[in-house]
């Protein structure tokens, strides 16, 4: 049996990535596919595993301003060779969910989002105020959403992040998905609790995530707020910060539990699609402040009512407005004692990366059976059958899978 494991880009470790590195140790004899790996971006054991990419590795600028051939990505995702594999499991936020399998294979595609760029923030990533996109955009994206909504006929079974997701997947795709969480790395995240009296916020610094808008909460209240991350925005989020706002960039990830174990609260601002960060930061025992969209509203159990909830891992803001998001802090500060950090903490680990392991891994297996006409688990091939004992040795049983139906 022959598996292929895709994925966009390959460039740094973010949320999908992980995904990508969790199922490929999985299954380590799947070959990995890309368009583009910028080499060294990987952990190490994937960079020896071999990733095999698409003609655009080899065009000028093609590793490092990709996204400036955004026209050809789908074609770059077909030009991909998979007419050799039995199963082909695609991590997709853009266009890899598109690639072209024989009709034999199975391929089941894990969505993190549908493509956020030509569909709900297409008027954010292609603003009208510019003549170019005025002039040439309405027929860009008339192709890519075509295209999108044509290659997602070609995916026999979709995995969703979170909900949120699924729903988009229906809107979009008009097709069902099951919904397997993004693994989180718990035990990496615990530690000492340390006794700050700052906030933290984890983002890419660009305009859908929400930073500006806690940039500006803070520089009126004259809370102290730490901002991990780097992006097009830092410059005019650091001219309209007060002095009690520092930036410290991109920072490795022992340095970022660092700073959750040493933050008041994490402050999440952005419409995510599911969000590791609040989950990062439960996991070390920290409370987040979030705006009540996306994600946030599957990771996070809400402060209630009772301030004495001993339940709730986080205060939500209804508004995207400096005022509702200080409002938030303030409800924040007067029940700070309700959170528990073996409350948070015991949170974070139903979305385990064990956890994870073991759902993607059953869930693969079903599918497989189910595609096959199997009914009984010695049917499955071995690559299938066998459970990697390295990630599963301690996975506890997960629910079972939450499903949306079809449009």
């Amino acid at each position: 049996m022959r598996i292929a494991l895709v994925h966009d880009w390959l460039t740094s470790v973010r949320g999908g990535e992980r995904v990508f590195a969790l199922l490929s140790e999985l299954y380590p004899h799947a070959d990995l596919f890309t368009l583009v790996h910028q080499p060294g971006s990987m952990p190490p054991e994937l960079e020896r595993r071999g990733i095999r990419t698409s003609w655009l590795q080899r065009m000028p600028w093609g590793v490092t301003h990709y996204r400036y051939y955004f026209p050809l990505l789908p074609l770059a995702a077909e030009s991909l060779d998979l007419s050799d594999y039995d199963l082909v499991i695609s991590s997709s936020s853009a266009v890899v969910k598109g690639v072209l399998t024989r009709p034999e294979a199975l391929h089941i595609s894990y969505v993190h989002s549908p493509m956020r760029y030509i569909w709900d923030l297409a008027p954010d990533y292609f603003p009208r105020s510019k003549w170019r996109n005025r002039l040439f955009a309405p027929a860009l994206l008339a192709w890519m959403r075509s295209w999108d909504v044509t290659s997602s006929k070609r995916v026999d079974r979709f995995v969703a992040n979170s909900q949120f997701v699924a729903r988009r997947i229906r809107k979009y795709y008009r097709r069902s998905s099951s919904v397997i969480h993004p693994p989180i790395d718990c035990g990496f995240f615990e530690g000492t609790l340390g006794g700050g009296a700052h906030y933290l916020m984890v983002s890419a610094l660009v305009e859908n995530k929400g930073v500006e808008l806690a940039v500006e909460a803070f520089t009126r209240s004259g809370r102290a707020l730490r901002i991990v991350g780097e992006g097009p925005m830092l410059r005019s989020l650091r001219q309209a910060a007060g002095p009690n706002i520092e930036f410290l960039g991109r920072i490795g990830e022992s340095q970022l539990r660092q700073e959750y174990l040493n933050c008041r609260a994490l402050v999440h601002c952005a419409v995510e699609d599911f969000g590791m960060a609040p989950l990062e930061a439960a996991a070390a025992g920290r409370a987040t402040i979030a705006l009540a969209q996306g994600g946030s509203l599957e990771t996070i159990r809400a402060l209630g009512p009772d301030v004495g909830d001993d339940s709730a891992t986080g205060v939500l803001f209804y508004q995207r407005t400096p005022q509702a998001l200080q409002e938030a802090i303030h409800r924040f500060e007067l029940a700070k004692d309700a959170f528990k950090t073996d409350v948070l903490r015991a949170h974070a680990h139903t979305f385990d990366r064990e956890v994870a392991a073991l759902r993607l891994r059953e869930y693969v297996a079903q599918a497989w059976r189910a595609h096959k006409g199997l009914e009984a688990e010695t049917g499955l091939p071995s690559e299938l059958a066998t459970e990697p004992q390295s990630v599963l040795n301690q996975a506890t049983t997960p629910e079972p899978l939450e499903v949306v139906g079809p449009c």
